[in-house]
């Protein structure tokens, strides 16, 4: 009829498939343990872990897009099937809801109810826990002391100061450090050459340099800049991302080394305007061309002096 005529026509424009729409980072995220790329020691760790079926509570903390999040989904689908799994896993944002009302709520309500598929314990995945509150912190400590027996606990967050001692205390903690470009280059590539994107050598370096370690990071840049400008260059990546370009940098240390206080800051201050650049980006891009030494050394020299 013409109702299904027209929904079979209705299809998001530049998209095949739905798995083809999918952000890259979902797309790409790794499935199993030995999907990961890096931490292989922590990786280790919780296989034993699980292997030995004595799986404690854990705290992943460290850097935004360093595996934290998908080790522990690896880790849950490892230990439920399909069919059990909504059951088992409760996977939750504490930075939705940072109050006490989400422990006393489903976190309590799913730790306290027993499953009818298996013995085992069930686990709660409390991402970005160290937006949660003090309050809610300390009523937390008090629902995993009590349901240990049915359920584990993985918190995951960014900062480990933010999370209260008790709380650390109770978990086996494990930290996961920023990813190497041995590390994240195979991963990109693997990406690029499944997805057709043509990428430069100079793109590649680029978009690992502004990634910082963030795996995550890098693949947003590869596909946006790839779906922005087609070719992903250095120039496309800086420029996608907002980050000064490597020419910018070379006019505002030419201005600061070469001309009057006053000129040099009101065009540092126009060219910042014009391509809408933040200070921040302009000074740590002053700071990586003054390291590297080349071709700016003894201007280096001439501004750390």
């Amino acid at each position: 009829d013409l109702d299904s005529a027209h929904r079979e026509k209705t299809v998001v424009i530049g998209c095949r498939p739905a798995v083809n729409c999918l952000p890259s980072v979902e797309k790409y995220r790794p499935q199993t343990l030995d999907d990961l790329i890096s931490h292989k020691d922590i990786l280790s760790t919780i296989q034993k872990f699980i292997s030995e079926d004595r799986l404690p509570h854990l705290l992943f903390y460290g850097p935004p897009g360093t595996g934290k999040t998908s080790t522990i989904l690896a880790c849950a689908k490892q230990l439920y099937k399909d069919k059990e799994f909504n059951a088992m896993v409760l996977e939750l944002n504490a930075s939705d809801d940072r109050g006490i009302d989400v422990v006393r709520g489903p976190i309590l309500s799913f730790a306290s109810t027993r499953t009818i598929f298996k013995k085992g314990f069930k686990l709660v995945i409390l991402d970005e826990a160290d937006a949660m509150t003090r309050d809610a912190q300390n009523a937390l400590r008090r629902v995993i002391e009590k349901y240990t027996e049915n359920t584990r606990f993985c918190l995951i967050c960014n900062y480990l100061s933010k999370i209260i001692p008790a709380l650390q205390s109770r978990c086996t903690r494990f930290r996961f450090g920023p990813l190497s470009q041995d590390q994240m280059i195979p991963r990109l590539e693997h990406v690029i050459q499944q997805e057709s994107i043509d990428v430069t050598p100079d793109g590649m370096k680029a978009i690992v340099t502004l990634s910082s370690g963030d795996m995550r990071r890098s693949l947003n840049i590869l596909q946006s800049t790839s779906m922005a400008y087609g070719k992903v260059t250095e120039d496309n990546v800086y420029t996608c991302t907002g980050h000064p370009l490597r020419s910018d940098i070379a006019n505002i240390l030419e201005w600061a080394l070469n001309k009057d206080f006053s000129t040099a800051y009101k065009q540092t201050l126009q060219l910042k305007t014009l391509k809408g650049l933040a200070l921040h980006d302009i000074l740590t891009e002053i700071h990586l061309v003054i390291h590297r030494g080349k071709p700016w050394s003894k201007s280096g020299f001439l501004l750390y002096k």
